[in-house]
């Protein structure tokens, strides 16, 4: 046996092949003879028989395919974002095959560990499918049989309105970039999650049989299909050495904090994008009009909010964004100006919007000219295409613009100068995932779509840069992959949302599994326009129908844009009555997102929300009502969301500003059909 006295991390090795690294957390187990790995967590889950594969020659090869497995005779001392450790390598080798390495890294009094395959050939290789992981199955200790295992499947992106979904044995499933394997009751989990996101798209598939045990599992670059919005396949990742995505396996008492902690692991890899601006309160238009836009709204919206709302405590630091959506070119250039220097004038900021990697023209309109490009580029030259040259098929009605075509670069470059010299401080971006597709792209180096929408994006992100800007700007992703996130301040986490009850229960479907986001990977989760009357496209909603949707927008982490036209008496009513409550806009204020208290709901969302805010010594619960037409009465448990059961609490209902105590570990709540509330609870002395 062999133990670093420095880092308390034991790398035994015994007879028969076997070596065992343990830290006290988990141990990982290596066996030379048979080239499979397995890692066992301080509860006995357990990942077994792992090993990694590729496509290579029109077949698979694994770890057994190889005749020799070695480890590398001398481990290396690690210390990093994660934490200090060793790093472990296992060379497989075959005389007709490229070389095999796996990574693993281990770390002192650490609940995970990080692996990652690379292959390896002096005269070159590509594939487009390498695995990381495939296991032959999971053990997933808990107080109930295999049966209460539960899979949580990750979307790739947040287009089609597509959700988040918990899923029970038997199933067959796959998730995109990280996935949460979790029992109910207990919240002991496991978390797989891929850590790199510059050239892989990552699949992580999941199957289990009639028994309820998860016999497979793989987690993979090369992911491509229906739900990554792709065409083609997978693009080929070539050279001498072709890495893995760096992947994270955690097992953690509570799966929540698992996801926390991997959200937190991916900024040790790549940072987040800074901002220090504080939440971004205003108005953004696509509700109140959609197509309809025009001067009036945008100008008028901006004098009532200054006027009548701004005063009550409807702000940021005195301040209100104003920004336009689809359809501002709408506007004469005459009228664009004088609406952004009454916006300015009423002490706002104005914001706008684009989509850097969709075109919304005909065939006929290809021939039109890429703006800034001087005639050199037409938009036919631009668009992304497949490999024999056609057009993709359009997602969503926009056809794709290849981030790597040098008419691309300067388009951003036109459109990004415009929009800093016309004094924008706000940008919404969206249908982003076009930039990330599956095609032939300009550049010959970049190969893969995550490579493509990683270089496009770095781009444009360097073009409104403070320092290319001359100012902050903040930068907001719409409809968007997850990852990668180094590039934006915000991403909305979910797809588009009004003002209807059911538009509340599906963002909060997206909060309820996507809360980990904020302040790891985008500093504020975006709920999108916080509709509290009526959508241009939607009837009116009830009064604690719309008030509920903006408790979903408060809880969510945030950036909170209102999205109703405030020319409606109603509309306007609501905006005085609800925004002016000091006590609920500074929880919106604190910039973080409330997490769910339960998780295995299926495609649907958690019905109560916590955050604990210990610079307060108080604890926020947030429960809503998903019934539009009946009351509900609830009984939260104050243990289940981690309070003190046997404690007294101060309770207040922030809403409607009642008092009183909670005792006996558990909080009854009235709620009126599609009514919210949330309570600040504080310890009784």
């Amino acid at each position: 046996m062999r133990t670093d006295s420095e880092y308390a991390v034991q790398v035994e090795l015994t007879e028969g092949a076997l070596v065992r690294i343990n830290n006290g957390l988990l141990e990982l187990e290596l066996d030379l003879a048979t080239g499979e790995a397995a890692c066992t967590g301080s509860t006995a889950s357990a990942v077994k028989g792992m090993r990694s594969a590729y496509r290579w020659n029109g077949r698979e090869v694994h770890t057994g395919s190889y005749e020799h497995h070695q480890l590398k005779e001398k481990s290396e001392i690690v210390r990093d974002g994660f934490g200090r450790g060793v790093h472990l390598t296992v060379l497989h080798e075959s005389a007709e095959l490229p070389q095999l390495e796996q990574h693993f890294y281990i770390y002192e009094q650490s609940p995970f560990i990080l692996l990652q395959a690379v292959i390896l050939s002096d005269t070159g290789l590509r594939t487009n499918r390498l695995a990381v992981i495939q296991s032959a199955g999971i053990a997933l200790e808990g107080e109930t049989g295999p049966a209460d295992v539960r899979v949580l499947r990750v979307p790739f992106d947040n287009d089609k309105w597509v959700r988040y979904t918990v899923l029970k044995p038997p199933l067959q499933t796959e998730s995109y970039e990280v996935t949460a394997l979790f029992r109910q009751d207990s919240r002991r989990g496991i978390i797989l999650g891929s850590l790199s996101h510059k050239v892989w798209k990552t699949g992580i598939k999941v199957k289990s049989g009639a028994d309820g045990g998860i016999g497979e599992l793989e987690l993979y670059g090369g992911a491509a299909g229906e739900l990554t919005r792709d065409f083609q396949p997978h693009g080929y990742v070539k050279g001498t050495r072709v890495e893995s995505p760096l992947v994270w396996l955690g097992f953690y008492e509570d799966y929540r904090e698992g996801l926390e902690a991997y959200g937190q692991a991916n900024t040790w890899i790549e940072a987040p994008l800074p901002w220090s601006g504080g939440v971004p309160f205003g108005w953004n238009s696509w509700s109140a009009a959609m197509t309809n836009l025009d001067y009036d709204l945008y100008t008028s919206t901006s004098d009532f909010l200054g006027k009548e709302v701004q005063p009550l405590g409807f702000h940021n630091e005195d301040t209100l964004y104003i920004n336009f959506d689809a359809f501002w070119d709408q506007l004469t250039p005459a009228e664009m100006e004088d609406a952004l220097n009454r916006v300015r004038q009423n002490g706002h900021k104005p914001g706008t919007y684009w989509t850097p990697f969709a075109f919304w023209g005909s065939p006929a309109q290809f021939s039109k000219e890429v703006e800034g490009t001087g005639g050199k580029y037409t938009y036919s030259d631009i668009l992304l295409r497949d490999s024999e040259g056609e057009v993709l098929p359009d997602v969503d009605g926009g056809l794709a613009i290849d981030p790597t075509h040098p008419g691309n670069l300067l388009r951003m470059d036109w459109f990004t100068d415009k929009f800093i010299n016309e004094g924008f401080e706000y940008i919404k971006l969206d249908f982003l995932a076009h930039g990330a597709l599956e095609g032939q792209h300009y550049n010959p180096e970049i190969t893969t779509g995550i490579a493509a929408y990683h270089y496009g994006m770095s781009y444009l992100q360097n073009k409104l840069s403070p320092e290319a800007a001359g100012r902050p700007f903040f930068i907001n992703l719409s409809i968007a992959p997850l990852f990668p996130y180094a590039f934006a301040h915000s991403r909305r986490v979910s797809c588009d949302v009004f003002g209807t009850l059911q538009d509340t229960e599906y963002l909060l479907n997206s909060l309820t599994h996507g809360w980990w986001m904020n302040h790891t990977l985008y500093r504020y989760n975006d709920p999108d326009h916080s509709v509290i009357y009526k959508s241009f496209n939607q009837e009116p909603t009830g009064w604690h129908e719309g008030r509920s949707r903006l408790t979903a927008s408060v809880i969510a982490g945030t950036v909170l844009l209102l999205g109703d036209d405030f020319r409606k008496e109603e509309a306007a009513a609501r905006a005085k009555a609800w925004l002016g409550n000091k006590e609920i806009m500074n929880v919106a204020r604190l910039g973080k997102t409330f997490r769910p208290v339960e998780g295995d709901l299926g495609e649907g969302a958690s019905d109560v929300f916590v955050l604990e805010a210990a610079e307060e010594e108080a604890f926020y619960l947030a429960v809503f009502n998903f019934d539009a037409a009946q009351a509900a009465h609830k009984s939260v448990s104050l243990a289940r969301a981690g309070l003190n059961a046997k404690a007294t609490y101060l309770i207040h209902d922030l809403w409607e500003g009642r008092q009183g105590e909670v005792s006996e570990g558990v909080l009854a709540v009235a709620l009126e059909p599609a009514e919210s509330k949330i309570y600040k609870l504080i310890a009784k002395t």
